[in-house]
C-alpha cells in the first residue's frame, strides 16, 4: 500500500510531460513563424528581381 502511495505522489513524470508539451508548442510556433517569414521574404526577393529585370 505504501508503494502505491509513493507512486501516486511522484510528480516527476507529469513534469516531464508538461515540459515536453511546452517544447512542442514552442516548436510549432517557431515553425509557423519561420514559414510565414520565409514566404514574405520570397515575395520580397521576387519583387526585387522583377524590378531589376525591368530596369536592366
Amino acid at each position: 500500500m505504501q508503494a502505491l502511495r509513493a507512486f501516486l505522489k511522484n510528480n516527476k513524470g507529469a513534469t516531464a510531460i508538461e515540459y515536453g508539451l511546452i517544447a512542442a508548442l514552442i516548436a510549432v510556433a517557431a515553425i509557423a513563424t519561420m514559414t510565414t517569414l520565409g514566404s514574405n521574404l520570397n515575395k520580397t526577393f521576387s519583387n526585387v528581381a522583377s524590378n531589376i529585370d525591368k530596369a536592366g
